[in-house]
């Protein structure tokens, strides 16, 4: 299973790192609606913090998002599909990192473990990709703030010789007092 193709399925909802119930079923080969009954056989396993229904908004937001990610469809596909044109009273579940380690411990077969397998080492990629992101935007707001110091003093010393200079000019074209010829 391609990396590039588990994280283009991972979405940011609510703060959290999550897979939708039709993209899972489509990775473990299973119809979205059997997923979803093992997980309501199962649901103790499933806490909020595992797995939660989206909301309209978010379910709206998620759309407009994976139009603009998912490459063009097959209309009878899609019109024969409950993949993203389902209902607003059939919202779909999102399920975070833990919650779709759990689908393994439900799902058996060798191709959900493979999956699951996968999916995990796509998790992992993101969250060590976020964290060298992180340091990263941490050193250059520390290089920033250390050539904004040089470049402030550069700064001052220029004004400083521009009001030397014009201090001077001032000084020349000032009238003298006393006698005058």
């Amino acid at each position: 299973m391609k990396l590039q193709v588990i994280q283009n399925k991972i979405y940011e909802v609510r703060g959290h790192k999550v897979m939708l119930d039709f993209d899972l079923a489509e990775l473990y080969a299973v119809e979205t609606r059997v997923m979803n009954q093992a997980v309501k056989r199962n649901l103790k396993r499933f806490p909020r913090d595992f797995m939660f229904r989206l909301t309209v908004s978010e379910w709206h937001e998620l759309v407009m998002l994976a139009a603009v990610k998912a490459p063009k469809r097959n209309s009878s596909q899609i019109v024969m599909s409950s993949r993203k044109h389902r209902g607003e009273s059939y919202l779909p579940y999102a399920f975070t990192e833990q919650g779709v380690a759990m689908l393994s411990a439900i799902l058996k077969s060798k191709k959900a473990i493979d999956v699951n397998v996968a999916i995990m080492r796509a998790f992992v990629f993101l969250r060590q990709y976020a964290l060298s992101h992180k340091d990263l935007t941490a050193k250059l707001k520390e290089l920033e703030s250390k050539y904004d110091k040089q470049f402030k003093d550069i700064y001052d010393a220029i004004n400083y010789l521009i009001k030397k200079d014009t201090q001077q000019k001032n000084h020349l074209t000032r009238q003298r007092i006393g006698y005058k010829k």
